[in-house]
């Protein structure tokens, strides 16, 4: 028999998936569960309508991305921070603080867990930060540091 996975069930199939399964099974535990669903032409073509669906969803996602990273390639973002000699800054530039700037002065709410920014940023200047938007897209925002 034909099911529709409407979750994922371990060892057997993961949700959306279309799999042939025995008729005992399904029947007295699958749709008991509530896990799966039989595979007739309407929850097929419903399975399709929500597979497309899901699919413009992360085509708008991507699309979204690829315009905050050409925004962000304009933008500057100036962050603050006590310096002694020589340009070096007492502690350090964290993402946090990147991200409330750029929240700030620009407007963009960007995750600080997405900035690759392991250490921080330890002097004074421009540094460029590379930010993961999406799983296929990559910006980087521009931070100057200055001394406070």
């Amino acid at each position: 028999m034909k099911v529709i996975f409407t979750q994922d069930v371990k060892g057997k199939g993961k949700k959306g998936e279309v799999k042939d399964v025995p008729v005992g099974y399904a029947n007295n535990f699958l749709f008991k569960k509530n896990v799966a669903v039989e595979a007739t032409p309407g929850n097929l073509k419903q399975l399709q309508q929500q597979n497309k669906h899901a699919e413009q969803e992360r085509e708008q996602e991507i699309e979204d991305a690829k315009a905050l990273k050409k925004k962000l390639e304009d933008i500057e973002v100036e962050v603050t921070a006590k310096s002694g000699e020589g340009g070096k800054l007492f502690g350090s530039v964290s993402a946090k603080q990147i991200a409330q700037a750029l929240q700030k002065q620009h407007d963009i709410k960007i995750d600080k867990r997405k900035m690759d920014l392991p250490n921080g940023i330890h002097a004074l200047g421009y540094t460029n930060v590379p930010v993961k938007l999406d799983k296929e897209v990559d910006g980087t925002i521009r931070v100057h540091t200055v001394e406070q």
